[in-house]
C-alpha cells in the first residue's frame, strides 16, 4: 500500500502564502489562484487523527473534481484544472465564513441532538415523533459557522448569519438557492448508483462580485451516503442503514470512548483499521462514479506532486 502523504511544504512558482488545513493544504498562487492538496490527512470531531489513510487524497480529489464538472449549469465554481490526482487548482475566492449544510434525512448530529430533545436546529423547527434516518418532507439547511483548527464548527441560524453581516439578505438567497439545486442533483446522481445522498455540505465565496461554489463536493468527508436497497426495511426495522461515509470512522472512535473531547486519547489506529478505511473510500469512490478506482502509485507521492503542479504552474 501507497505510503500516506500527510504533510507537505512546497514552494510553487508565484506562491505567496500556504494554508495547512484539517485535510488540505492550500497554496496562493500570485493571489490569483489556489493550488488545493488534498493530503491523507483525516479528521473525526475536529480533530485530524495520528494516521493518514492512503489513496484517501486522491479519491477525495477525483470524486469532486467529477461533482464539480457536472454542476457547472447549475452555479459556477472554483475547479480550473486538476494537475495531479490529488490537486485542484482554481480561481481564488473570498470565502463566506459559513458552511451551507443540507439534511435530506434525520440523522448524525442532528438524530443525537433530536434524541436529546431537541426540536430546533439553526433555527429550523423539526416535527415530534420522528425516528433515525427518517427522510424530512424537504431538505432543510442548517449551516455552520467554519471554525479553526482544533475548534468546534457551530450552528448558526440564517437570522443570525444576516443579523452578523456574514451573508447579505441578496447572497443568502442565493447561497440557499444553489445548495438546493446543488443537493437535488447529487441525489439524482446517486440514484442511478443505488445510493441515497443524506447529507451533505457546501462553502461558497465571491470572485470579482459572483458567487462560486468552492473546496469539494459529495465526497465522503462533506458527505453522507445510504445504500437505497434495503433502506426501507432497516427503516422499518429500527436498524443501521448501511452506508458509506466519514461517520464509521466517528462510530469506530465513539466505541473506542473518544468524541474530542477535553483528555480523551484517540484509540490506536492499526495498519488494519488504516487498511480498513482506505479500503472504503475506495468503496465510496467505485460506488459514487461507476467507474474503477486507479490506485496512482507512480513514484513517490509529494515529489510526483511537486512536479505536476509546477508543470501546470509554468505553461
Amino acid at each position: 500500500m501507497n505510503k500516506a502523504l500527510v504533510r507537505t511544504d512546497y514552494h510553487f512558482p508565484g506562491q505567496k502564502s500556504v494554508y495547512h488545513g484539517k485535510v488540505r493544504d492550500v497554496y496562493n498562487i500570485n493571489d490569483e489562484q489556489l493550488v488545493m492538496v488534498a493530503t491523507d490527512r483525516i479528521s473525526a470531531f475536529d480533530v485530524i487523527l495520528p494516521e493518514g489513510i492512503p489513496y484517501k487524497g486522491q479519491v477525495l480529489n477525483q470524486i469532486a473534481a467529477k461533482f464539480l464538472d457536472a454542476t457547472t449549469d447549475i452555479c459556477p465554481n472554483w475547479k480550473l484544472a486538476t494537475p495531479d490526482p490529488m490537486v485542484t487548482a482554481g480561481v481564488l475566492c473570498e470565502g463566506f465564513p459559513v458552511e451551507m449544510i443540507v439534511r435530506g434525512y434525520l440523522c448524525g448530529s442532528a438524530w443525537r441532538a433530536y434524541k436529546s430533545g431537541v426540536r430546533e436546529i439553526c433555527g429550523v423547527k423539526l416535527p415530534d415523533g420522528m425516528r433515525e434516518n427518517e427522510k424530512f418532507p424537504e431538505p432543510i439547511i442548517t449551516p455552520t459557522t467554519k471554525a479553526e483548527i482544533g475548534e468546534h464548527d457551530a450552528d448558526i441560524s440564517k437570522e443570525e448569519i444576516l443579523a452578523k453581516g456574514l451573508a447579505t439578505p441578496e447572497e443568502y438567497a442565493v447561497l440557499e438557492k444553489y445548495t438546493l439545486a446543488l443537493f437535488k442533483r447529487g441525489t439524482e446522481i446517486a440514484a442511478k448508483r443505488g445510493l441515497i445522498l443524506v447529507d451533505t455540505k457546501y462553502e461558497f465565496g465571491k470572485h470579482n462580485g459572483t458567487i462560486y461554489l468552492m473546496d469539494e463536493i459529495h465526497t465522503p468527508d462533506s458527505s453522507r451516503y445510504f445504500y437505497s436497497e434495503g433502506y426501507e426495511e432497516k427503516f422499518k426495522a429500527g436498524e443501521p442503514q448501511r452506508q458509506l461515509s466519514k461517520e464509521f470512522v466517528r462510530e469506530w472512535l465513539m466505541d473506542n470512548g473518544f468524541q474530542g473531547k477535553a483528555g480523551q486519547q484517540v484509540p490506536e489506529m492499526t495498519p488494519e483499521i488504516v487498511e480498513n478505511i482506505s479500503n472504503r473510500y475506495i468503496e465510496l469512490y467505485e460506488h459514487i462514479t461507476g467507474e474503477r478506482f486507479e490506485k496512482e502509485t507512480v513514484g513517490d507521492v509529494a515529489e510526483r506532486i511537486g512536479e505536476n503542479v509546477t508543470n501546470y504552474l509554468q505553461k
